[in-house]
């Protein structure tokens, strides 16, 4: 039996069921004040819409770790593209993958979801923006740092052609002295296989300490 006075708490979903009258209902079989439904994970900063709800709806999808990459969150790897509210109320989150094929967009969007949720955000929309493409140059200079202490060669600056892309034919090459070893920091290197665990990753190999690493590609 609920105490004269006591809180009770409800699942969000049940609030706007008219769950207000059993609760004054129930007050009066226990002699207490009428009571109303107080959610489980109060949507208040969302719902209000005031800057510092969208500060932590913000901070929730910043702090989401990108699933091919763990030492990065979404926002060190520049995939998190802008956090902001839409016009039914919902936190809107945009996502640029690394690629428009990238596998592990489902989860990053689920992940994303979760985080907001949890931090008390009941309606989020991931949305996934294609224009402009990511560029590794979006990296922030903490996720560089990151991958160089998980001894993954960070990229270096990405091409910027203008006009035409010239294609030509040649033999693929191995050695590319400007990506440095993260281990021991030579610049004595060459690609093993232009792809390792990710279409964005290839394998290499320091020349100086012999040992293999991964170089996040520039694109």
């Amino acid at each position: 039996m609920t105490r004269p006075g006591a809180a009770v708490t409800v699942p969000a979903a049940l609030f706007d069921a008219g769950l207000d009258a059993v609760l004054a209902e129930a007050a009066r079989d226990t002699g207490g004040p009428a009571l109303r439904a107080v959610p489980d994970a109060s949507p208040v900063t969302a719902a209000d819409g005031d800057g510092d709800g969208l500060e932590l709806a913000r901070a929730a999808a910043s702090a989401v770790r990108d699933p091919e990459l763990p030492m990065l969150t979404l926002a060190d790897l520049g995939v998190l593209r802008s956090v902001a509210y839409a016009a039914d109320g919902a936190v809107e989150v945009a996502l640029t993958p690394t690629y428009s094929g990238c596998p592990a967009l489902a989860e990053m969007r689920a992940e994303t979801v979760r985080a907001l949720q949890d931090a008390g955000f009941p309606e989020v929309r991931v949305v996934t923006v294609l224009d402009p493409p990511w560029s590794t140059d979006w990296i922030s200079e903490a996720g560089r740092r990151a991958l160089a202490a998980h001894h993954i060669a960070p990229p270096g600056p990405a091409p910027r052609p203008s006009g035409p892309v010239p294609l030509t034919l040649s033999p693929t090459r191995t050695a590319a002295p400007e990506v440095a070893c993260p281990l021991c920091g030579s610049g004595r290197t060459e690609e093993i296989s232009r792809f390792s665990a990710t279409s964005c990753r290839a394998l290499r190999r320091c020349l100086a300490c012999r040992e293999p690493f991964e170089h996040v590609k520039e694109i």
